[in-house]
């Protein structure tokens, strides 16, 4: 399936679009191709897109002294966007990260707009995807408060098996909340 198509099938999880709507949204898209250990977006920039990840993977990541913590990833067939400088176009205290090489199909902040503008299901697209980003959110929020280090790995290793097997151990321990060596304990006793 060509990637543009995987963008509108994604797309319609959350609502159906018709094919004019799609055509124009689709005009909007770059794409663009990052190495590995890229930073696709500095502490102090604005986002300035949103990004569907055609290959690779990224990580979210609030810098420190030592590798940062980390706080989200993104995968292929994901959109990707530091979407709270995004939506408010302010400066993101977070980097994002390439973990690998990484293709991404882009649209500018002022071409959603546009979208939003000019076809029928814009503004229902936008406010659904950002319903289920808001719950992604929650659900992480919670499991760092209410389940143990073992519960949110092992979680993680239900719902996300691919993180598990891609993400660097130190990277993943970060996104958990614990140390690596702590995280490398728990695998001993699950496995």
């Amino acid at each position: 399936m060509h990637s543009k198509q995987l963008i509108r099938k994604y797309l319609e999880v959350f609502c159906p679009m018709s094919d004019s709507d799609w055509e124009f949204f689709a005009s909007k898209l770059i794409r663009h191709q990052f190495p590995k250990k890229s930073i696709l977006l500095e502490v102090g920039q604005v986002e300035e897109y949103l990004s569907f990840v055609e290959n690779g993977f990224v990580r979210f990541v609030v810098p420190n002294d030592l590798e940062g913590d980390t706080f989200g990833f993104v995968f292929e067939k994901e959109f990707l966007c530091a979407y709270d400088s995004f939506v408010t176009q302010t400066k993101s205290d977070y980097l994002v990260e390439a973990l690998a090489e990484v293709v991404l199909w882009r649209i500018r902040f002022t071409d959603l707009q546009w979208v939003y503008e000019n076809t029928v299901v814009g503004n229902m697209l936008g406010r659904r995807v950002a319903e289920a980003l808001y719950v992604s959110k929650i659900k992480r929020e919670k499991s760092l408060l209410i389940d143990t280090a073992a519960q949110r790995y092992h979680k993680l290793f239900l719902e996300k098996p691919i993180w598990v097997k891609q993400i660097p151990l130190k990277y993943l321990a970060s996104y958990i909340g614990i140390t690596p060596q702590a995280l490398s304990r728990i695998r001993r006793r699950i496995s």
